[in-house]
């Protein structure tokens, strides 16, 4: 499980046909402490995230489990929309989307 908050959306005109009306947002990578970290990803979303919400991603095989039997071309799959964050280093709750 990964830690994130949606920058923004992709649209694509063309893609795969397993990834017909999937959507593809853009997230930024952060730690569990709420800093950003790295580059942003592309992900699918799964739990209708929008934009300035925090989420919890998936990457790599299980990004794909989502979509099973299905086979699903994605390297990462949004499967949680963050409420509040308690870590060994303290608690935050993300800043409400705007």
């Amino acid at each position: 499980m990964n830690l994130g908050k949606v920058t923004g959306r992709v649209w694509a005109t063309r893609k795969d046909g397993s990834l017909e009306g999937q959507r593809l947002l853009f997230v930024q990578p952060h730690a569990f402490s709420g800093t950003p970290v790295g580059g942003r990803i592309v992900a699918l979303d799964t739990v209708d995230a929008g934009v300035g919400d925090t989420v919890m991603y998936v990457s790599s095989t299980e990004a794909t489990i989502p979509f099973k039997p299905q086979p699903t071309p994605t390297d990462a799959t949004i499967v949680g929309i963050v409420d509040r964050v308690d870590h060994g280093s303290g608690s935050w709750t993300p800043t409400p989307k705007s």
